[in-house]
């Protein structure tokens, strides 16, 4: 049995929980079931214990190799946008720590992620099996290349900003499908909302964000 199983899972309240999805409410956070996955993930064992007292706060943790935790507004924004209707198949672009895979995977069927940096993915994977998440399938790639055995997706959701949007992510789009992703440099990055029709993609952009880049080969826009 892993480590989180007997220590990190039981270490805060669910009240603590409760309070941090009583704050995303308030900031506009509507879809009932991204709400309640948010309450039942322990966001605290997916960071260091040195600041897991920090866990419950709404913001950004450093998880190493100058990545990080996302916000849970962010987490949960752009889970809200992604999954605008039920999407069996999902690919994840930066495992990271593993906090939003978690958040992900129990509103999909099947859940695909992509972890360019080696280092980060142990730790990730023994997250997610303590938590027991067995619709997850997680692999060491460059994110921009997606998972192309596994197309095509009806959601795609990117963690990481690239300079212009993958084109092998674009290909690996269910027509009808949709994508999340930010996009442009760290002083101007825009979070957009792709879908793929019968007749190509649109796109519109919802918020101004900050996020780490993406890693690796940068494909076309």
């Amino acid at each position: 049995m892993s480590r989180f199983d007997l220590q990190g899972i039981g270490m805060t309240s669910q009240r603590t929980r409760d309070r941090l999805v009583e704050r995303l409410r308030e900031q506009g956070i509507q879809s009932g079931a991204v709400l309640a996955q948010i309450g039942q993930v322990p966001r605290h064992i997916f960071i260091d214990e040195a600041i897991a007292h920090r866990a419950y706060e709404d913001t950004a943790l450093p998880i190493g190799h100058n990545q990080t935790i996302s916000q849970p507004y962010i987490v949960a924004l752009m889970t809200e946008l992604l999954l605008d209707k039920p999407r069996a198949k999902v690919l994840e672009v930066g495992t990271g720590s593993g906090y939003q895979t978690a958040v992900l995977a129990g509103l999909c069927e099947t859940l695909y992620s992509v972890e360019r940096i080696q280092a980060l993915l142990p730790r990730a994977q023994e997250r997610l099996a303590a938590l027991r998440l067995r619709n997850v399938k997680v692999r060491h790639s460059d994110g921009g290349e997606g998972w192309e055995a596994n197309a095509p997706y009806d959601g795609i959701l990117v963690t990481a900003a690239a300079q212009v949007v993958p084109q092998p992510l674009l290909e690996q789009l269910r027509v009808g499908g949709r994508m999340v992703v930010p996009v442009g440099p760290s002083e101007d990055q825009q979070l957009k909302v792709i879908d793929r029709t019968e007749d190509g993609f649109d796109e519109q952009i919802t918020s101004q964000v900050k996020f780490v880049p993406l890693l690796g080969g940068i494909s076309r826009s």
